[in-house]
């Protein structure tokens, strides 16, 4: 069945968007000093020739998505040739329908495809991740999503109902056999949050090399206006939650970390924290000797801590590991194994019992994967991937949907601020955090809001077009 509302990709455009960090980004192995975002424009087609276009991007974190011992510049043009191959397929996409139709159809029969392909071609041991290949292709989806939008004059979420799609949760997903749970005449957009507030709680990343308080200064931070502590940051933007970034190998490091930051928190008047361990840990044992020990010595610290965050190797397909040890002491959010719906069923047969949400992994997928975690009582959290100018307005338009534990992590005016002046002369709720929190009531209009006309930002050639 189709409407006279659907559309297709025709044309692609994208560039590529260097940014430098102020101060270093270090989780699990790596350090991020620099990032290339990759911003798509779009242009859809209607049957009947009308067209328009939609924007989307992403940060191409090469550290984040690629773990590896590979040089990091091999793995950043590996995955930008990737998303030449990519635009080429879209443009090429002879596919009718809503953006998540459309999405889902790509992902699903071309993705895996193109990724095997691509991988054929690399050298032994330099075969792009799929978490990799997801991150290529969501500024595609979200240019897609953005494009429907402003196509039909209408908010990215106030289309996904019947009104403007044909398909249910039922012809996406399919719920875990021990679960008493049906996706039939759902549609994608049902029991999402439609927030009054255009406020929602932010989280500030500590970072592994971030400086707690002056005593950790070693004289190379820069000088400029913006806090290079956490207690300054925490004074300055009102702080309520922290998600402490540890080693997973050094678990005395890791427990003083956590002491640290919950004691320096606790006094500023911080209510949350989050640990996230990156995927390093081997097994459940080391994090509940530091859940334990916290709630032993630190119970004000032990009662802050509101989740823990993929402790464990991602690729959950080659370790299956039994994580209930770890769930039953705090909830367990699945972050980079949260690839789609599938491997969501599988972390939760583990003992998962959350899910982190990152519009990196796709509009389309993000969508339903919440989806499927909410039927089947998974809690929700929307993570960053230090999103900045265009890349913020969805993730934290995903967040204020999705109906997460608590608000959003967003963390790109922590490291870049700078590359954001544009957006943020718009948007200034957007990228500075007051109170707390952020604020989206300047994201106005069709699409995903971005209110592109008033961003004065100067793009560079392209990168490809098609």
């Amino acid at each position: 069945m189709s409407r006279s509302t659907d559309i297709r990709p025709s044309a692609i455009t994208g560039y590529h968007l260097p940014v430098v960090t102020r101060v270093p980004l270090k989780f699990g192995p790596e350090t991020l000093s620099s990032v290339i975002c990759l911003r798509v424009r779009m242009r859809v087609e209607r049957r009947d020739g009308a067209s328009a276009e939609g924007w989307g991007e992403t940060p191409l974190s090469v550290q984040w998505v690629w773990p590896s011992l590979l040089p990091y510049s091999e793995r950043l043009e590996a995955l930008q040739r990737f998303c030449t191959v990519l635009a080429k397929a879209w443009a090429n996409f002879n596919v009718y329908g809503h953006p998540v139709e459309v999405g889902y159809d790509f992902i699903e029969d071309q993705l895996p495809e193109l990724a095997l392909e691509f991988n054929r071609s690399q050298p032994d041991g330099a075969a792009l991740p799929w978490l990799a290949i997801l991150v290529c292709c969501s500024a595609f989806d979200l240019a897609l999503h953005d494009a429907f939008g402003q196509f039909h004059g209408t908010t990215v979420y106030e289309t996904l109902n019947g009104r403007w799609m044909t398909r249910f949760l039922s012809d996406f997903l399919q719920p875990a056999e021990d679960a008493n749970v049906s996706f039939n005449g759902r549609e994608v957009g049902q029991g999402l949050v439609f927030p009054t507030s255009h406020s929602i709680t932010a989280w500030h990343l500590v970072g592994g090399k971030d400086a707690l308080e002056m005593e950790d200064l070693d004289g190379t931070e820069p000088d400029d206006d913006y806090p290079v502590t956490l207690k300054d940051w925490i004074q300055r933007d009102g702080l309520k939650c922290l998600k402490v970034k540890l080693r997973g190998d050094d678990a005395a490091w890791d427990l003083g970390r956590l002491l640290r930051v919950g004691r320096l928190g606790a006094d500023l008047g911080v209510d949350w924290l989050s640990a996230d361990f990156n995927c390093t840990v081997r097994d459940p044992w080391y994090v509940t000797e530091i859940l334990d020990q916290l709630m032993r010595d630190a119970p004000r610290t032990h009662g802050m801590l509101l989740y823990v965050e993929q402790p464990f190797p991602y690729d959950l397909e080659h370790h299956p590991m039994d994580v209930r040890a770890v769930s039953a002491r705090k909830p367990l959010f699945m972050d980079e194994s949260a690839h789609d719906w599938r491997m969501l069923r599988l972390g939760r047969s583990l003992g998962w019992t959350g899910v982190a949400l990152k519009t990196c992994k796709t509009q389309t997928g993000a969508l339903l994967s919440a989806q499927w975690a909410r039927a089947h009582g998974m809690t929700l959290m929307v993570q960053d991937l230090t999103n900045p100018m265009l890349a913020q307005i969805p993730h934290v338009l995903l967040a204020a949907h999705a109906g997460t534990i608590m608000g959003v992590e967003t963390n790109s005016m922590q490291f870049y601020p700078e590359a954001s002046a544009p957006e943020a002369s718009v948007h200034p709720g957007l990228f500075r955090r007051r109170g707390g929190s952020v604020d989206w009531s300047t994201v106005q209009g069709p699409g995903f809001g971005y209110r592109l006309g008033e961003i004065k930002r100067l793009l560079p050639e392209p990168v490809f077009q098609f």
